[in-house]
């Protein structure tokens, strides 16, 4: 559904096109001081305009319309809008009966009729990660772990310096390329997580998933584990102060609970669906195989706007979990 988390819950709505999109978020601690000022920095590592992302560009002001009294927030669910502002919903029209290859157009209109939303891509829009992030904004603040989430590579390229001319030549091309996100995060304590279906990777597997355009995700040393011998994967503990370990091949969690050292987890974003240059696919309302170039305005690599989004599914798995430890210990 819309709704993620069970002590501290977030949950999304509205379409790319439509008044606004917002979020609600419910089980955030009171007392803790908050602003609109709080949200901005990671609103603006999410913002378009850059190169290679689209020029669609919305002023993302936050509106809070619960939650908050005198700048602290009072344990209350806590509401925020984002308004659609920059929209052209033109440029969707034909996309009602010719669905883009790789997007949830075909879907979407099968699993409701037809009655959804077409505009921008609807609920289904990279446009909804925004409340993502100011949800995350709140979780951070909840936690406070240190999270760090950095772009590696886009279109299989790893060197930075060449990224400008790959996206220009991509663009003339009117294709798309994808990418490759590395998130660590510092500060977490051993102890968080369960065993099987509530292990921390399934639950951070499980939000990233909710992120669109996300193809994959490996913790630690990932795939390359399984071309590894266990002496090289294994994580020693070493004699200090308190238990540490001497290396970070499970990247920080053993049997589905955090072990004390940073979880580290990389992610693979697909390239956009959205592009200039020609595709083959299906009318369905004639049954024609016909030509698409679609318009309107899109990411040459959307990947370049998401490792903030990363960080804000990170935060909002690790404050659902802290909560969820918090009402074990409170039992007690």
């Amino acid at each position: 559904m819309n709704t993620f988390g069970r002590n501290f819950k977030v949950g999304i709505f509205g379409e790319s096109h439509g008044e606004a999109i917002g979020v609600v978020i419910d089980g955030v601690k009171a007392g803790m001081p908050l602003s609109k000022e709080d949200f901005m920095e990671d609103i603006l590592r999410r913002k378009s305009g850059a190169k290679g992302t689209t020029p669609r560009v919305e002023s993302d002001e936050p509106e809070i319309l619960s939650g908050i009294y005198e700048g602290h927030t009072t344990g209350a669910p806590i509401a925020i809008i984002f308004r659609n502002s920059n929209t052209r919903s033109s440029d969707y029209e034909a996309l009602k009966e010719v669905p883009r290859p790789g997007h949830a157009d075909f879907t979407a209109s099968v699993k409701w009729n037809g009655f959804n939303d077409p505009r921008g891509g609807g609920h289904f829009s990279g446009r909804l990660t925004l409340p993502l992030v100011a949800a995350g904004v709140i979780a951070k603040k909840q936690c406070g772990f240190s999270f760090k989430a950095d772009l590696t590579e886009i279109g299989g390229e790893v060197d930075k310096a060449k990224w400008p001319d790959l996206l220009a030549a991509t663009a003339k091309e009117g294709d798309s390329i994808g990418g490759v996100v590395e998130c660590r995060v510092d500060g977490v304590p051993a102890g968080l997580g369960e065993p099987f279906f509530d292990s921390v990777e399934s639950l951070i597997s499980h939000a990233v998933f909710s992120i669109p355009g996300v193809r994959g995700i490996e913790f630690g040393d990932g795939f390359a584990a399984s071309r590894l011998h266990g002496s090289e994967h294994n994580d020693p503990l070493v004699a200090t102060k308190r238990p540490m370990l001497a290396k970070n091949g499970a990247g920080g969690v053993n049997g589905g609970i955090t072990n004390g050292a940073p979880i580290v987890f990389r992610v693979a974003f697909k390239p956009t669906s959205s592009i200039a240059k020609t595709q083959r696919t299906l009318n369905t309302k004639t049954g024609e195989i016909v030509d698409l170039n679609v318009p309107g305005r899109h990411d040459v690599c959307f990947a370049l706007r998401t490792p903030v989004i990363v960080e804000a599914v990170a935060a909002i798995v690790l404050a659902d979990l802290l909560r969820c430890q918090d009402t074990v210990f409170s039992r007690l």
